[in-house]
C-alpha cells in the first residue's frame, strides 16, 4: 500500500512540476517567436486551460495521499507539535503555493484573459500592470513548487 501511495504522490508532483517547467522553459519562449505572434494568446490560453486540469488533479491527489503517507510513517497528522520541523516548513510552503496557484488560476488568469481582448491603447494602467505581473505570479508558483520538492526530499531523508 505504501509503495502505491508514494507512486501516486510522486506522479502527481512530477506532473505538476514537470508541466510547469515545460510551460516556462519551452512553451512560453517558443510562443514569443514572431511566427506565432498572431496565435500566441489563443494557443497559450488553450494550453493553460488544459494544464489547469492537470494541476488541480495533481493537487487533489497530493492532498489525499500526503496525509496517508504521514500516517504510514507514524507522524501524528492531528498533532503539529509532533511534526518534524521540515514537515512544518513543507506544509507552510504548500499552503502559500495553494494560495498563489488559486489566485493565479481563479482571479488573475481570467482577468488577464479579458484584458488581452481589449485593444492595447484602450487598456487602463491597472490592466497593463495586471498583464505585466501575471507571469511573475506563475514564476513564483514554480519557485514555490521547487521549494516544496526540496522540502519533500529533506523530509524523506530525515
Amino acid at each position: 500500500m505504501t509503495v502505491l501511495l508514494v507512486w501516486f504522490h510522486v506522479f502527481a508532483a512530477v506532473s505538476w512540476i514537470g508541466g510547469t517547467i515545460f510551460l516556462s522553459v519551452v512553451l512560453v519562449p517558443v510562443l514569443r517567436r514572431e511566427q506565432f505572434a498572431s496565435q500566441k494568446a489563443l494557443l497559450f490560453r488553450t494550453i493553460a486551460m488544459r494544464f489547469r486540469v492537470v494541476v488541480w488533479g495533481s493537487i487533489t491527489i497530493l492532498l489525499l495521499t500526503g496525509p496517508m503517507l504521514l500516517h504510514e510513517r507514524g507522524i501524528p497528522i492531528m498533532n503539529p507539535s509532533g511534526w518534524p520541523t521540515i514537515l512544518s516548513i513543507k506544509l507552510g510552503l504548500v499552503a502559500i503555493l495553494l494560495l498563489v496557484t488559486g489566485t493565479h488560476d481563479l482571479i488573475v488568469g481570467p482577468r488577464v484573459g479579458k484584458i488581452l481582448q481589449i485593444p492595447v491603447e484602450s487598456r487602463t494602467r491597472s490592466d497593463h500592470a495586471m498583464v505585466g505581473w501575471s507571469p511573475w505570479i506563475a514564476r513564483s508558483a514554480l519557485l514555490l513548487t521547487l521549494a516544496v520538492l526540496l522540502a519533500a526530499v529533506l523530509l524523506v531523508r530525515s
